[in-house]
């Protein structure tokens, strides 16, 4: 894979299936230096606007070094001449600047972070309670306003985690967003306590709970063996502990029945609550019904009184303490479903949830139009609802009318009438209104019979086995030709009326997910994901002070940049040259003309450092990274250029000009770990007497030796450009690592092991750092599905927890790390952390490598995986090794293996000697094919 592909992929996420700015964004001039283009045979080629600005003077021509033509001496022509060359893989006499002469808006400065000013941004006012403010705002599995719509199969999900504490709804803010400056503290999901119930529920007192009014509904209406209802039909209610699907079931009975018909049941999550009241304090409860809905199986709104309690003991009693608490939780249930219809879907309250929370956190980045487009949905009929949200999470973009069928929307073609009229989708039912570009899809739609059908009444040949690609492909060629302009109405004569989701309710949905999200990767599934307990997120408090996005413009431009992201990568998959030639040149037409700049990740603001990555400037970075390894099929990044850059210099003979790209590489604070060993080695080598007479301070490191052990195995294979395979000591077939680390186990001295790289040291630091990865930091969560903190990959991370940190890891180095690893693992079992693999390593074998480690080393390794989360989190050795002694003392060792024909990568040097520093035994393990006697 090109480097940069999957990144780039990561960030596009799910496909848009309409992109808005498509024909603009290729159809625009590009004021680019590049000049890009592709030939007939896709290799690069001067752009028409270069042919018209060499009409020069002979002597503004030069001659390539490369290929020996003349091209115009403008710096921005003959680099891309040199690039057109270099990708011909023609001999390499020069190397192209120009990609490397990008301007990335890095400025270095000094930040001091003192530990009483980070105490103050960890303590300053984030541990009010959620009861200090009346105004609340959520993001997250925190308590909302029953406005705000928040489900109740969701809340109980997470309210009966067996891993946490039950999960306190109550979200709190100190201000709400007005100018996109205001702070907001909320519970993502908030850990809660008896203590922390709503006030006008702890003033409840026992004497006032019979003939307090509780609005309910009867629920589970298939079940009824009463078909119809009338208005103040008087009800009752009767435990249903034997039920299978739920023990705290409470039946509603008809009590103006002799026989006492069952209704129905009351909602799941208030009989939890009221079935112990029932149970253990003898209430009873009587209602009636007050509205009847339409459908006999929709929910029925009721109202239930209790009329008796037994409550034994003083107010001072456990028992007491135990109703009170049930009692205020059956309230609170009550309170949050009165805006909240029961006969919502699930996935249609989620997909509301998601729309109310963006136009609350984010009314900024709307104009009233879309805001009234988008709180219109609300007013939409419960069938148009539900079918336009099936649609939107279908792949479209076409569906056929006669076969959309849900069994939760009763009536689906009043559902596209009205959805059709406020602008929610489209139809295709007059052959006029076909846009051309939408044919290909709408033929999609039929079936191979039906494709073979069109080409049979158009009198085209076909193949009888011919695949339904080719079909249409075939068909398409026909329209194109001219010779079959009645292939619409063909179309549409089998089909019949087709739709899909407009364009602008596409676009302003798309926009919410992402903003909502933020990112790609994840949709409207990850709130299924949740309900059925299959992803758990972890607890954390969004605390918002700045906005992501300050202005709409921000954003457009960045939704523009993801436009041509998307375009790349999707050329890449069609090997479409000309489109990926030129959103390389897009790309960098935008960040040379932006007059926004990426910041440096150490200056003062660090709380906009990290958000960045939401900026149009960052998505045409990898765009532009993308197009490097497309151009030079390479596979490295912003070191590797300095890096090339240093070593192409020297090969052009100009070793002066080598030694000071690499000593100014040195300086840059981007360039880390491989490629910066790789520039100091190049230091050393080229920077010797007369050029510089001062030996650098990291001389002594880099020259230090690396312990190499040399084992045999007997080989399977040796072809190259093939991973390495031998027989292992007990006759199976194996790779070095396993070979490695069974002699490990045998001669080399007992060891005990596991063949991970990285994903056993992220899982550590992820279960040892858990408390610092989710602590209260502005900014860095801001949605309720997050694995980490969003600036856990830059510098900010260590910085803005700085002390926390630190005093983290002096208990590590103190030799608690065991005991932190079992609490971490014991409270957050399951849930998903960045880094942390719960299936692969067993809590057995972490807590013998850590044992194994010991403090000092883990301490250590954990405070440059905080400072450096993104340079570090790959590339370290293959193996960890450990053993006991007697004494209960064990020692580990770290082994990077290499097989006949591999060398050590700069980034895996670069590990073991900062492995080292931190004071692990490292060593390099190399096999080879076992020597056979003739």
């Amino acid at each position: 894979m090109l480097t940069g592909r999957e990144s780039l992929s990561r960030l596009i996420g799910k496909r848009r299936r309409f992109l808005p700015n498509l024909q603009s964004v290729l159809s625009s001039p590009i004021q680019s230096s590049l000049n890009l283009s592709s030939d007939k045979n896709g290799r690069l080629a001067e752009t028409q606007c270069s042919k018209v600005k060499v009409e020069l003077s002979s002597s503004d021509w030069v001659t390539c070094p490369v290929c020996g033509n003349k091209v115009p001496g403008e710096d921005y022509t003959l680099n891309s001449h040199l690039d057109g060359c270099l990708s011909r893989r023609t001999k390499r006499k020069l190397t192209q600047l120009t990609l490397l002469q990008l301007n990335f808006g890095c400025s270095q400065s000094n930040v001091h972070v003192s530990s009483s000013e980070s105490e103050k941004l960890l303590t300053s006012d984030l541990y009010k309670s959620p009861c200090d403010s009346e105004e609340k705002a959520t993001c997250g599995f925190s308590k909302v306003s029953p406005s705000e719509g928040k489900s109740h199969d969701q809340w109980r999900q997470f309210l009966q985690t067996e891993s946490v504490k039950q999960i306190d709804m109550a979200g709190s803010t100190e201000n709400p967003i007005s100018d996109g400056r205001a702070k907001i503290m909320v519970d993502v999901p908030a850990l809660s306590t008896d203590d922390e119930e709503p006030r006008h529920l702890m003033d409840e007192t026992v004497h006032d709970i019979p003939g307090v009014l509780i609005d309910t509904f009867i629920v589970g209406r298939k079940f009824s063996d009463v078909k119809d209802l009338n208005l103040g039909a008087r009800i009752s209610l009767l435990r249903d502990p034997n039920n299978i699907k739920d023990s705290n079931a409470i039946k509603v009975l008809s009590a103006s029945s002799a026989c006492c018909k069952v209704l129905g049941y009351l909602p799941r999550e208030l009989a939890q609550y009221l079935s112990p009241l029932i149970e253990k304090y003898c209430l009873s409860f009587e209602g009636c019904v007050i509205a009847v809905p339409r459908s006999s199986l929709d929910a029925v709104p009721i109202q239930i009184v209790c009329q008796n309690m037994i409550l034994n003991g003083e107010k001072g009693c456990d028992n007491f303490e135990v109703f009170k608490h049930l009692w205020q939780k059956a309230l609170q249930v009550v309170e949050f479903a009165k805006n909240r219809p029961p006969n919502t879907t699930k996935y249609q309250e989620n997909f509301c949830l998601l729309l109310q929370e963006v136009l609350r956190s984010s009314p900024h980045l709307f104009t009233d139009d879309e805001k009234k487009f988008i709180e219109s949905f609300t007013s939409l009929s419960e069938d148009s609802r539900r079918l336009f949200v099936r649609l939107y999470m279908r792949k479209g973009p076409w569906f056929r009318l006669s076969t959309i069928m849900y069994p939760e929307v009763c009536n689906c073609q009043q559902a596209v009438k009205e959805l059709s009229a406020n602008g929610y989708i489209c139809l295709f039912e007059d052959i006029t209104e076909l846009p051309e570009d939408d044919l290909k899809n709408l033929l999609s739609l039929l079936t191979v019979s039906e494709l073979r059908d069109i080409l049979c009444t158009l009198k085209k040949k076909r193949n009888r086995g011919s695949r339904k690609q080719n079909l249409i492909a075939s068909l398409l060629s026909c329209y194109k030709g001219g010779s079959c302009p009645v292939l619409p109405h063909l179309i549409l004569e089998r089909t019949d009326i087709c739709t899909r989701i407009s364009s602008e309710a596409e676009s302003l949905f798309w926009r919410a997910e992402r903003l909502f999200f933020l990112n790609g990767e994840q949709d409207l599934s990850a709130f299924l994901l949740v309900d059925l307990g299959i992803v758990k997120y972890p607890t954390y408090k969004c605390i918002i002070s700045e906005q992501i996005f300050s202005s709409k413009s921000d954003l457009l431009a960045y939704e523009e940049a993801i436009e041509v992201a998307q375009i790349m990568d999707q050329s890449l998959d069609e090997n479409n040259f000309e489109l990926i030639l030129r959103c390389i040149m897009i790309a960098e037409s935008r960040i040379s003309s932006s007059p926004e700049k990426l910041i440096e990740t150490s200056t003062p603001e660090l709380t906009s450092t990290f958000l960045s990555c939401f900026s149009a400037s960052w998505v045409y970075s990898k765009v532009i990274l993308l197009g490097i390894s497309f151009l030079e099929h390479e596979h490295r990044r912003r070191g590797y250029w300095t890096v090339r850059l240093s070593i192409d210099l020297e090969n052009m003979g100009r070793p002066n000009e080598s030694l000071s790209v690499a000593e100014t590489g040195l300086l840059d604070p981007w360039i880390r770990a491989g490629s910066r060993m790789a520039l100091q080695r190049r230091v050393l080598r080229l920077g010797k007497p007369p050029r510089r007479w001062k030996t650098p301070s990291f001389s002594e490191s880099i020259k230090r030796n690396i312990t190499e052990v040399h084992i045999q195995g007997r080989p399977l294979n040796c072809e190259a450009g093939r991973k390495s395979r031998f027989y292992g000591e007990d006759g199976e077939q194996c790779g070095v690592e396993q070979l490695a680390l069974q002699y490990y186990a045998a001669e080399g001295g007992g060891w005990q092991g596991v063949h991970t790289e990285s994903g056993i040291w992220l899982t550590i630091f992820g279960l040892l750092m858990w408390d610092v990865l989710f602590s209260d930091v502005p900014n860095v969560f801001r949605t309720r599905f997050q694995t980490g903190p969003l600036d856990l990959e830059t510098d900010h991370f260590y910085l803005v927890r700085m002390s926390l940190i630190e005093y983290h890891l002096q208990k590590i180095h103190d030799g608690l790390a065991e005991e932190i690893l079992i609490t971490s693992w014991e409270l957050h079992m399951g849930t998903a952390c960045r880094g942390v693999n719960w299936d692969r390593h067993s809590l057995s074998d972490l807590r013998a490598a850590v044992s194994c480690i010991g403090g000092p080393c883990l301490a250590s390794l954990c405070r440059h995986l905080a400072q450096d989360y993104q340079s570090l989190s790959s590339g370290m050795p293959d193996l960890l090794l450990w053993r006991f002694h007697g004494d209960h003392r064990g020692e580990a060792k770290l082994v990077e293996v290499k097989g006949p024909k591999d060398q050590l990568s700069e980034q895996q040097r670069a590990w073991l000697l900062l492995l080292m520093d931190c004071g692990f035994k490292a060593e390099v393990c190399k096999v080879s094919p076992a020597l056979t006697s003739t």
